[in-house]
Protein backbone atom coordinates (compact mmCIF):
# COMPACT_ATOMS: atom_id res chain seq x y z
CA UNK A 1 0.00 0.00 0.00
CA UNK A 2 1.61 3.39 -0.87
CA UNK A 3 2.49 5.80 1.65
CA UNK A 4 3.19 8.74 0.48
CA UNK A 5 1.17 10.36 -2.91
CA UNK A 6 1.17 14.04 -3.81
CA UNK A 7 -1.55 15.70 -5.70
CA UNK A 8 -0.56 18.35 -7.79
CA UNK A 9 -3.32 21.10 -8.74
CA UNK A 10 -2.32 22.75 -11.63
CA UNK A 11 -6.08 23.25 -13.69
CA UNK A 12 -6.48 26.89 -12.86
CA UNK A 13 -6.23 28.98 -16.47
CA UNK A 14 -5.17 32.06 -14.48
CA UNK A 15 -6.89 34.51 -16.29
CA UNK A 16 -5.24 37.38 -14.33
CA UNK A 17 -1.95 36.40 -15.86
CA UNK A 18 -3.68 37.41 -19.25
CA UNK A 19 -1.74 35.07 -21.06
CA UNK A 20 -2.21 31.98 -23.88
CA UNK A 21 -0.36 29.91 -21.31
CA UNK A 22 -1.63 28.12 -18.44
CA UNK A 23 -0.39 29.92 -15.52
CA UNK A 24 1.68 27.01 -14.45
CA UNK A 25 3.77 26.85 -17.77
CA UNK A 26 5.17 30.40 -17.17
CA UNK A 27 8.83 30.27 -16.29
CA UNK A 28 10.34 31.38 -13.42
CA UNK A 29 14.31 31.04 -12.71
CA UNK A 30 14.78 28.61 -16.27
CA UNK A 31 12.03 26.59 -14.79
CA UNK A 32 8.14 26.72 -15.07
CA UNK A 33 6.14 26.91 -11.94
CA UNK A 34 4.67 23.55 -12.08
CA UNK A 35 9.04 22.14 -12.47
CA UNK A 36 9.60 23.70 -9.48
CA UNK A 37 6.90 22.27 -7.50
CA UNK A 38 7.62 18.70 -8.84
CA UNK A 39 11.14 19.20 -7.78
CA UNK A 40 9.65 20.01 -4.90
CA UNK A 41 7.65 16.70 -4.60
CA UNK A 42 10.36 14.62 -6.10
CA UNK A 43 12.69 15.73 -3.68
CA UNK A 44 10.80 14.54 -0.36
CA UNK A 45 10.86 10.95 -2.39
CA UNK A 46 7.21 11.07 -4.57
CA UNK A 47 8.99 10.35 -8.10
CA UNK A 48 5.17 10.29 -9.84
CA UNK A 49 2.92 12.94 -8.11
CA UNK A 50 -0.54 13.35 -9.36
CA UNK A 51 -0.96 16.22 -11.87
CA UNK A 52 -4.44 17.14 -12.08
CA UNK A 53 -4.46 18.93 -15.48
CA UNK A 54 -7.61 20.87 -16.99
CA UNK A 55 -6.81 24.38 -18.80
CA UNK A 56 -4.22 24.02 -21.41
CA UNK A 57 -4.21 20.67 -20.77
CA UNK A 58 -2.25 19.00 -23.79
CA UNK A 59 0.49 21.96 -23.28
CA UNK A 60 0.99 20.99 -19.43
CA UNK A 61 0.78 16.84 -19.92
CA UNK A 62 3.15 17.42 -22.86
CA UNK A 63 5.97 19.27 -20.09
CA UNK A 64 5.66 16.62 -17.62
CA UNK A 65 7.38 13.86 -19.88
CA UNK A 66 6.64 11.33 -18.06
CA UNK A 67 7.35 12.90 -14.65
CA UNK A 68 3.46 12.50 -13.24
CA UNK A 69 0.60 10.51 -13.33
CA UNK A 70 -2.01 12.57 -15.39
CA UNK A 71 -5.77 13.61 -14.05
CA UNK A 72 -8.10 15.37 -15.59
CA UNK A 73 -10.33 18.19 -14.56
CA UNK A 74 -12.74 18.40 -17.46
CA UNK A 75 -14.35 21.33 -15.90
CA UNK A 76 -12.47 23.73 -13.18
CA UNK A 77 -15.16 23.14 -10.42
CA UNK A 78 -13.00 24.17 -7.58
CA UNK A 79 -9.98 22.68 -5.74
CA UNK A 80 -12.19 20.25 -3.85
CA UNK A 81 -13.68 19.27 -7.16
CA UNK A 82 -10.02 18.84 -8.35
CA UNK A 83 -9.30 16.29 -5.51
CA UNK A 84 -11.99 14.72 -6.18
CA UNK A 85 -10.82 13.69 -9.34
CA UNK A 86 -8.13 12.46 -7.96
CA UNK A 87 -9.75 9.93 -5.71
CA UNK A 88 -9.52 6.81 -7.85
CA UNK A 89 -5.85 6.85 -7.64
CA UNK A 90 -5.97 7.49 -4.03
CA UNK A 91 -7.14 4.01 -3.06
CA UNK A 92 -5.25 2.67 -0.18
CA UNK A 93 -2.49 5.28 0.55
CA UNK A 94 -2.34 6.39 3.85
CA UNK A 95 -0.92 10.02 3.31
CA UNK A 96 -1.82 12.58 0.70
CA UNK A 97 0.17 15.62 0.66
CA UNK A 98 -1.62 18.51 -1.67
CA UNK A 99 0.63 20.89 -3.29
CA UNK A 100 -0.70 24.10 -5.80
CA UNK A 101 1.11 23.98 -8.98
CA UNK A 102 1.70 27.89 -8.89
CA UNK A 103 3.60 27.99 -5.74
CA UNK A 104 7.32 27.45 -6.66
CA UNK A 105 8.74 28.78 -3.86
CA UNK A 106 8.21 25.81 -1.75
CA UNK A 107 10.99 24.35 -0.40
CA UNK A 108 11.58 20.24 0.33
CA UNK A 109 12.48 20.77 3.97
CA UNK A 110 9.55 22.42 4.94
CA UNK A 111 7.36 19.51 2.84
CA UNK A 112 9.94 16.83 4.79
CA UNK A 113 8.90 18.38 8.12
CA UNK A 114 4.78 18.83 7.33
CA UNK A 115 4.89 15.33 6.26
CA UNK A 116 6.74 14.29 9.75
CA UNK A 117 4.73 15.86 11.73
CA UNK A 118 1.38 14.83 10.40
CA UNK A 119 2.36 11.18 10.21
CA UNK A 120 4.05 10.85 13.80
CA UNK A 121 1.31 12.67 15.66
CA UNK A 122 -1.67 10.91 14.13
CA UNK A 123 -3.61 13.74 12.64
CA UNK A 124 -6.50 13.70 9.95
CA UNK A 125 -5.40 16.80 8.56
CA UNK A 126 -1.91 19.49 8.54
CA UNK A 127 -2.13 22.70 6.88
CA UNK A 128 1.03 24.55 6.25
CA UNK A 129 0.84 27.82 7.66
CA UNK A 130 2.61 30.96 7.64
CA UNK A 131 2.70 34.73 9.63
CA UNK A 132 2.41 37.49 7.22
CA UNK A 133 2.46 40.98 7.85
CA UNK A 134 -0.16 41.87 5.61
CA UNK A 135 -2.79 38.96 5.62
CA UNK A 136 -5.52 40.87 3.65
CA UNK A 137 -6.68 37.90 1.12
CA UNK A 138 -5.65 34.73 2.98
CA UNK A 139 -7.20 32.45 4.99
CA UNK A 140 -7.06 33.00 8.50
CA UNK A 141 -6.05 29.49 10.88
CA UNK A 142 -7.88 29.47 13.95
CA UNK A 143 -6.72 27.21 16.68
CA UNK A 144 -7.61 25.60 19.96
CA UNK A 145 -4.69 25.09 21.82
CA UNK A 146 -2.39 23.41 19.38
CA UNK A 147 -5.05 22.00 17.38
CA UNK A 148 -6.42 23.73 13.90
CA UNK A 149 -10.20 24.73 15.17
CA UNK A 150 -10.88 26.03 11.37
CA UNK A 151 -9.97 28.10 8.33
CA UNK A 152 -11.81 31.32 8.03
CA UNK A 153 -11.78 32.93 4.28
CA UNK A 154 -11.25 36.75 4.28
CA UNK A 155 -14.25 37.57 3.16
CA UNK A 156 -16.33 35.31 6.45
CA UNK A 157 -13.81 36.87 9.08
CA UNK A 158 -15.04 39.03 11.74
CA UNK A 159 -12.78 42.00 12.62
CA UNK A 160 -11.35 40.23 15.54
CA UNK A 161 -10.19 36.75 13.17
CA UNK A 162 -9.04 39.77 10.23
CA UNK A 163 -6.06 40.52 12.95
CA UNK A 164 -4.82 37.06 12.78
CA UNK A 165 -1.77 36.86 10.90
CA UNK A 166 -1.42 33.46 10.58
CA UNK A 167 -2.53 32.32 7.68
CA UNK A 168 -3.23 29.15 5.55
CA UNK A 169 -0.59 28.66 2.50
CA UNK A 170 -2.93 25.97 0.67
CA UNK A 171 -0.65 23.25 1.24
CA UNK A 172 -1.74 20.06 3.22
CA UNK A 173 -1.07 16.42 4.43
CA UNK A 174 -4.47 14.67 4.56
CA UNK A 175 -4.83 11.16 5.98
CA UNK A 176 -6.27 9.26 2.67
CA UNK A 177 -9.31 7.23 4.19
CA UNK A 178 -10.42 10.64 6.01
CA UNK A 179 -9.72 13.11 3.11
CA UNK A 180 -12.01 10.48 0.87
CA UNK A 181 -14.59 10.62 3.25
CA UNK A 182 -14.76 13.83 3.97
CA UNK A 183 -14.69 14.79 0.17
CA UNK A 184 -18.02 13.23 -0.12
CA UNK A 185 -19.83 15.46 2.48
CA UNK A 186 -18.88 18.69 0.83
CA UNK A 187 -21.14 20.90 -0.85
CA UNK A 188 -20.94 23.69 -3.85
CA UNK A 189 -20.33 27.27 -2.39
CA UNK A 190 -21.53 29.17 -5.02
CA UNK A 191 -23.91 29.66 -8.01
CA UNK A 192 -20.64 27.79 -10.19
CA UNK A 193 -21.42 24.78 -8.30
CA UNK A 194 -17.63 24.86 -7.00
CA UNK A 195 -16.56 22.70 -3.84
CA UNK A 196 -13.66 24.34 -1.51
CA UNK A 197 -11.12 21.89 -0.40
CA UNK A 198 -11.04 23.66 2.92
CA UNK A 199 -14.95 22.66 3.37
CA UNK A 200 -13.49 19.54 4.68
CA UNK A 201 -12.26 20.62 8.18
CA UNK A 202 -15.37 22.10 8.55
CA UNK A 203 -16.23 18.23 8.14
CA UNK A 204 -13.32 17.23 10.10
CA UNK A 205 -14.73 19.73 13.24
CA UNK A 206 -17.81 18.10 12.99
CA UNK A 207 -16.16 14.61 13.46
CA UNK A 208 -13.85 15.36 15.48
CA UNK A 209 -10.72 14.76 13.71
CA UNK A 210 -7.33 15.64 15.01
CA UNK A 211 -6.07 18.69 13.04
CA UNK A 212 -2.73 20.15 13.20
CA UNK A 213 -1.11 23.18 11.73
CA UNK A 214 2.79 23.78 11.01
CA UNK A 215 4.10 26.81 10.39
CA UNK A 216 6.91 27.71 8.24
CA UNK A 217 9.78 30.26 8.84
CA UNK A 218 9.79 31.38 5.50
CA UNK A 219 6.50 33.21 4.63
CA UNK A 220 7.55 33.80 1.24
CA UNK A 221 6.39 30.14 0.39
CA UNK A 222 3.24 30.77 0.85
CA UNK A 223 3.13 33.04 -2.50
CA UNK A 224 0.82 31.81 -5.46
CA UNK A 225 1.75 33.76 -8.64
CA UNK A 226 -1.96 34.43 -9.92
CA UNK A 227 -0.21 37.82 -11.90
CA UNK A 228 2.84 39.06 -13.81
CA UNK A 229 3.77 41.34 -11.04
CA UNK A 230 3.46 38.66 -8.01
CA UNK A 231 5.72 35.96 -11.23
CA UNK A 232 8.20 38.87 -11.00
CA UNK A 233 8.21 39.26 -7.23
CA UNK A 234 8.55 35.29 -6.61
CA UNK A 235 11.51 35.64 -9.49
CA UNK A 236 13.37 37.98 -7.26
CA UNK A 237 13.13 35.91 -4.14
CA UNK A 238 13.92 32.55 -5.88
CA UNK A 239 17.02 34.09 -7.62
CA UNK A 240 18.50 35.75 -4.24
CA UNK A 241 17.77 31.98 -2.59
CA UNK A 242 20.19 30.57 -5.73
CA UNK A 243 22.94 33.27 -5.03
CA UNK A 244 23.03 33.07 -1.76
CA UNK A 245 22.98 29.43 -2.14
CA UNK A 246 26.41 29.80 -4.46
CA UNK A 247 28.22 32.16 -2.27
CA UNK A 248 27.84 29.89 0.36
CA UNK A 249 29.53 27.26 -1.56
CA UNK A 250 32.83 29.27 -2.86
CA UNK A 251 31.51 31.12 -5.72
CA UNK A 252 32.35 34.57 -5.79
CA UNK A 253 29.65 37.07 -7.41
CA UNK A 254 30.71 40.51 -7.66
CA UNK A 255 27.38 42.40 -7.89
CA UNK A 256 24.53 40.06 -6.99
CA UNK A 257 22.14 42.71 -7.71
CA UNK A 258 23.44 42.68 -11.32
CA UNK A 259 23.41 38.62 -11.82
CA UNK A 260 20.55 35.92 -12.94
CA UNK A 261 21.74 32.33 -11.89
CA UNK A 262 18.89 30.07 -13.20
CA UNK A 263 18.01 26.78 -11.04
CA UNK A 264 20.07 24.35 -12.95
CA UNK A 265 23.33 25.56 -13.39
CA UNK A 266 25.79 24.37 -11.13
CA UNK A 267 29.45 25.42 -10.20
CA UNK A 268 32.59 24.39 -8.89
CA UNK A 269 34.62 26.17 -5.91
CA UNK A 270 36.37 29.88 -6.77
CA UNK A 271 34.79 30.65 -10.12
CA UNK A 272 34.48 34.47 -10.07
CA UNK A 273 31.41 36.18 -11.88
CA UNK A 274 31.26 39.89 -13.25
CA UNK A 275 28.20 42.13 -12.81
CA UNK A 276 25.81 41.88 -15.59
CA UNK A 277 26.46 38.10 -16.04
CA UNK A 278 23.15 35.74 -16.65
CA UNK A 279 23.41 32.17 -16.37
CA UNK A 280 21.08 29.67 -17.97
CA UNK A 281 19.41 26.38 -18.43
CA UNK A 282 22.08 23.57 -17.68
CA UNK A 283 25.28 25.47 -17.57
CA UNK A 284 28.12 23.98 -16.01
CA UNK A 285 31.34 25.97 -14.65
CA UNK A 286 34.21 24.38 -13.43
CA UNK A 287 36.61 25.92 -10.77
CA UNK A 288 38.74 29.40 -11.22
CA UNK A 289 36.46 30.11 -13.91
CA UNK A 290 35.99 34.24 -14.53
CA UNK A 291 32.83 34.90 -15.82
CA UNK A 292 31.81 38.55 -17.51
CA UNK A 293 31.18 41.37 -17.14
CA UNK A 294 28.24 41.37 -19.57
CA UNK A 295 28.13 38.04 -20.01
CA UNK A 296 25.29 35.13 -21.30
CA UNK A 297 25.64 31.67 -21.20
CA UNK A 298 22.95 28.95 -22.12
CA UNK A 299 23.51 25.01 -21.77
CA UNK A 300 26.98 26.00 -21.89
CA UNK A 301 30.02 24.50 -20.13
CA UNK A 302 32.89 26.24 -18.81
CA UNK A 303 36.47 24.66 -18.24
CA UNK A 304 38.89 25.59 -15.73
CA UNK A 305 40.71 28.63 -15.30
CA UNK A 306 38.91 30.14 -18.26
CA UNK A 307 37.73 33.21 -18.92
CA UNK A 308 34.63 34.55 -20.57
CA UNK A 309 34.01 38.13 -20.82
CA UNK A 310 31.62 40.43 -23.04
CA UNK A 311 30.18 36.85 -23.97
CA UNK A 312 27.21 35.47 -25.74
CA UNK A 313 26.88 31.48 -25.76
CA UNK A 314 24.16 28.62 -26.20
CA UNK A 315 24.88 25.24 -26.48
CA UNK A 316 28.84 25.45 -26.44
CA UNK A 317 31.66 23.81 -24.41
CA UNK A 318 34.59 25.62 -23.82
CA UNK A 319 37.31 23.65 -22.59
CA UNK A 320 40.03 24.37 -19.89
CA UNK A 321 42.14 27.61 -19.68
CA UNK A 322 40.27 29.08 -22.42
CA UNK A 323 40.22 32.93 -23.68
CA UNK A 324 37.00 34.11 -25.21
CA UNK A 325 35.78 37.61 -25.50
CA UNK A 326 35.10 40.57 -25.87
CA UNK A 327 32.23 40.28 -28.00
CA UNK A 328 32.12 36.73 -28.82
CA UNK A 329 29.33 34.68 -30.08
CA UNK A 330 29.16 30.76 -29.66
CA UNK A 331 26.42 29.26 -31.42
CA UNK A 332 24.97 25.56 -30.98
CA UNK A 333 27.68 23.25 -31.67
CA UNK A 334 30.32 25.06 -30.56
CA UNK A 335 33.33 22.95 -28.82
CA UNK A 336 36.66 24.41 -27.96
CA UNK A 337 39.23 22.49 -26.41
CA UNK A 338 41.83 23.92 -23.72
CA UNK A 339 43.43 27.05 -24.65
CA UNK A 340 41.79 27.80 -27.50
CA UNK A 341 41.41 31.76 -27.55
CA UNK A 342 38.61 33.33 -29.35
CA UNK A 343 38.35 37.33 -29.47
CA UNK A 344 36.68 40.08 -30.35
CA UNK A 345 33.62 40.16 -32.86
CA UNK A 346 34.34 36.28 -33.86
CA UNK A 347 31.35 34.12 -34.52
CA UNK A 348 31.63 30.20 -34.05
CA UNK A 349 28.84 27.85 -35.00
CA UNK A 350 28.85 24.08 -35.17
CA UNK A 351 32.93 23.70 -34.92
CA UNK A 352 35.49 22.24 -33.61
CA UNK A 353 38.72 23.76 -32.29
CA UNK A 354 41.24 22.00 -31.01
CA UNK A 355 43.67 22.61 -28.11
CA UNK A 356 45.90 25.96 -28.41
CA UNK A 357 43.95 27.22 -31.41
CA UNK A 358 43.48 30.80 -31.92
CA UNK A 359 40.47 33.22 -33.70
CA UNK A 360 41.76 36.45 -32.79
CA UNK A 361 39.53 38.93 -34.32
CA UNK A 362 37.02 39.82 -36.74
CA UNK A 363 35.69 36.22 -38.25
CA UNK A 364 33.33 33.97 -38.84
CA UNK A 365 33.90 30.13 -38.17
CA UNK A 366 30.99 27.66 -39.16
CA UNK A 367 30.97 24.03 -39.77
CA UNK A 368 34.33 23.57 -39.22
CA UNK A 369 37.07 21.60 -37.69
CA UNK A 370 40.31 23.36 -36.71
CA UNK A 371 43.06 21.39 -35.68
CA UNK A 372 45.81 22.23 -32.88
CA UNK A 373 47.88 24.98 -32.46
CA UNK A 374 46.47 26.81 -35.60
CA UNK A 375 46.22 30.35 -35.98
CA UNK A 376 43.21 31.91 -37.79
CA UNK A 377 43.74 35.73 -38.96
CA UNK A 378 41.66 38.84 -38.77
CA UNK A 379 38.93 38.72 -41.47
CA UNK A 380 38.71 34.99 -42.02
CA UNK A 381 35.11 33.60 -43.45
CA UNK A 382 34.63 29.88 -43.93
CA UNK A 383 31.90 30.22 -46.47
CA UNK A 384 29.94 27.02 -45.55
CA UNK A 385 26.72 27.97 -47.34
CA UNK A 386 25.66 28.13 -50.95
CA UNK A 387 21.96 29.19 -50.32
CA UNK A 388 20.58 25.80 -50.04
CA UNK A 389 23.31 23.33 -47.86
CA UNK A 390 26.03 23.67 -45.49
CA UNK A 391 29.68 22.70 -46.01
CA UNK A 392 32.64 21.50 -43.84
CA UNK A 393 35.88 23.08 -43.97
CA UNK A 394 38.53 21.16 -42.20
CA UNK A 395 41.91 23.07 -41.10
CA UNK A 396 45.19 21.12 -40.08
CA UNK A 397 47.73 21.36 -36.84
CA UNK A 398 49.65 24.54 -36.97
CA UNK A 399 48.13 25.56 -39.87
CA UNK A 400 48.54 29.90 -40.38
CA UNK A 401 45.34 31.22 -42.44
CA UNK A 402 46.34 34.60 -43.27
CA UNK A 403 43.96 37.52 -42.65
CA UNK A 404 41.18 38.37 -44.81
CA UNK A 405 41.13 34.92 -46.14
CA UNK A 406 37.66 33.09 -47.28
CA UNK A 407 37.76 29.75 -47.46
CA UNK A 408 35.12 28.13 -49.80
CA UNK A 409 33.80 25.07 -48.32
CA UNK A 410 34.23 21.94 -48.67
CA UNK A 411 37.58 22.72 -48.08
CA UNK A 412 40.25 20.74 -46.82
CA UNK A 413 43.91 23.12 -45.40
CA UNK A 414 46.67 20.61 -44.25
CA UNK A 415 48.49 20.66 -41.03
CA UNK A 416 51.41 23.48 -41.05
CA UNK A 417 49.78 24.82 -44.22
CA UNK A 418 49.60 28.59 -45.12
CA UNK A 419 47.20 31.36 -46.77
CA UNK A 420 48.08 34.26 -47.81
CA UNK A 421 46.37 37.16 -46.75
CA UNK A 422 43.40 38.28 -48.96
CA UNK A 423 43.04 34.99 -50.67
CA UNK A 424 39.48 33.20 -51.51
CA UNK A 425 40.55 29.69 -51.58
CA UNK A 426 38.89 27.03 -53.20
CA UNK A 427 40.81 24.31 -53.37
CA UNK A 428 42.22 21.80 -50.74
CA UNK A 429 45.46 23.00 -49.50
CA UNK A 430 48.11 20.27 -49.25
CA UNK A 431 50.38 19.95 -46.19
CA UNK A 432 53.04 22.51 -45.56
CA UNK A 433 51.74 24.28 -49.07
CA UNK A 434 51.53 27.93 -49.30
CA UNK A 435 48.45 29.01 -51.06
CA UNK A 436 47.81 32.53 -52.23
CA UNK A 437 45.15 33.82 -54.54
CA UNK A 438 45.08 37.29 -55.38
CA UNK A 439 45.18 39.81 -58.16
CA UNK A 440 48.33 41.10 -59.56
CA UNK A 441 48.42 44.61 -57.88
CA UNK A 442 48.41 47.79 -60.43
CA UNK A 443 50.45 50.77 -59.32
CA UNK A 444 49.69 54.41 -61.80
CA UNK A 445 52.20 56.29 -60.27
CA UNK A 446 51.25 60.35 -60.63
CA UNK A 447 47.44 59.40 -60.49
CA UNK A 448 45.05 62.01 -59.96
CA UNK A 449 41.59 61.38 -59.28
CA UNK A 450 39.23 64.06 -61.34
CA UNK A 451 37.07 66.17 -59.49
CA UNK A 452 33.51 65.87 -58.62
CA UNK A 453 31.65 68.59 -59.58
Amino acid sequence: MPNLVAVIMAAGKGTRMKSKLPKVMHSLAGQTLLEHVLNAANQVGIERPLVVVGHGREVVEASLSGRAEIVVQTEQLGTGHAIMQALPFLEGVQTVLVLSGDQPLLKPETLRALIELHTTRGSSATVLTAYMDQPFGYGRVIKRGEDLAKIVEEKDATPDERQIREVNTGTYCFEGSALKDALTKITPQNAQGEYYLTEVFDVFLRQGKKMLTYCTGDSHEALGINSRAQLAQAEAIFRERILEHWMTEGVTIVDPSSTFIDAEVEFEQDVRILPFTRLMGKTRIAEDAVLGPQTSLENCTVGCGSEVTYTVAKDASIGEHCHIGPFAYLRPGTKLEAEVKVGDFVEIKNSWIEKGSKVPHLSYIGDTHIGKSTNIGAGTITCNYDGRNKYPTKIGDHAFIGSNTNLVAPLEVGDHAVTGAGSTITKNVPAEALAVERSQQVTKEHWQRKTIK
